[in-house]
Parts: structure tokens; C-alpha cells; sequence
């Protein structure tokens, strides 16, 4: 995405409205002109960024980002995974807990520290690189969709009563 137009737009409509001004402040305009390209350029960088966000939030557990290449913006997109049936994963339909709303990922965010092994460090970065994702909308999707495995874990003993053995697959089907 080219954000040149944007921006020499922005520096006309600058210019414009100093022309009201007269003479001294059309001059301090021109002077200003070149300075401001580089505010304005970072305030739409920033926009952008916080557009991808909330797209993000929503498109969870895909993603979108921002990238930088050189001085233009490109986005990139990574479609939520398409999940398989919920027969196949579950051992039949009628074996699936019902599987609750989602854990929401908008609202306000909060910053954790969180310490761990080096080699889990690099394997969850090593991990999030090959999704194309950030560390940390790595993490967020893996924290979300670990707490929604144990909620359907839990409504599945809740719901059980009886005790009986369950046959559980995991993975991708194609």
C-alpha cells in the first residue's frame, strides 16, 4: 500500500488552509511541509496497525498484520484454520459437548510477563514464524483455544454421569 497519495493529499489540504492565512502563513506552511510528511506518514502507520488489531480480534483465530517493506505498509493475511468435522474429532456427533461461545479476544488487553525455558521460548517463536504469525497472537490463539478444550472437558464429565470410556482423535483430516 502506497501511502504517498495519502499523505501529499494531507500536505494540499495543509497548504490550502494556510492560504487563508495570507503570505506569512502560506511561507511558515512550505516550511513545515517536509517535517509533517514524516508525522503524518507514522500517524497513518498507526492507524493501520491499530486496524489489523481489531480486525485480528475478530478474525480470531486468524490474524492480520502489518508489515513494513522499506517505507510502504503491506498486510498480511492468515485465514482462521478450517476446522474438520466435529464427528470425526469427537468419535460421532452425539458423543461432541456442546461447545460454548468463544473466548472473546476484543475488549481492553493486559500485558503479562511470562518466563520460560529457553528451548519453549524458541520453539514457540520458531512456531509462531511458520503460522506468519507474532509471538503474541501465537500465544493468545494458543491460551484461547486451550481453555476451550478444557471447557468442552469439562461439560463432557459434567454430562457424563455415569462413568465410560471415550475414544478421543485429534489432529488435521483432510
Amino acid at each position: 500500500m502506497d501511502l504517498t497519495s495519502h499523505v501529499g493529499n494531507l500536505g494540499r489540504e495543509f497548504a490550502t488552509l494556510a492560504e487563508a492565512g495570507g503570505d506569512d502563513a502560506r511561507a511558515l506552511a512550505e516550511r513545515l511541509t517536509g517535517p509533517l510528511e514524516s508525522a503524518i506518514r507514522m500517524t497513518l502507520l498507526d492507524v493501520l496497525s491499530a486496524a489489523a488489531d481489531e480486525i485480528t480480534r475478530e478474525l480470531a483465530p486468524g490474524s492480520v498484520e502489518l508489515r513494513l517493506r522499506g517505507r510502504d505498509p503491506d498486510f498480511a493475511v492468515t485465514p482462521p484454520p478450517a476446522e474438520p468435522p466435529q464427528d470425526v474429532v469427537e468419535g460421532g456427533a452425539e458423543d461432541a459437548p456442546d461447545s460454548g461461545p468463544p473466548i472473546a479476544e476484543d475488549g481492553p488487553a493486559a500485558r503479562i510477563n511470562v518466563r520460560l525455558p529457553e528451548q519453549l521460548k524458541a520453539a514457540v517463536e520458531e512456531a509462531a514464524a511458520k503460522e506468519g504469525r507474532s509471538v503474541n497472537a501465537w500465544l493468545v490463539r494458543a491460551a484461547s483455544a486451550a481453555l476451550q478444550r478444557a471447557d468442552q472437558g469439562r461439560r463432557a464429565e459434567q454430562s457424563g454421569g455415569a462413568k465410560r470410556s471415550q475414544q478421543r482423535f485429534t489432529g488435521w483430516v483432510r
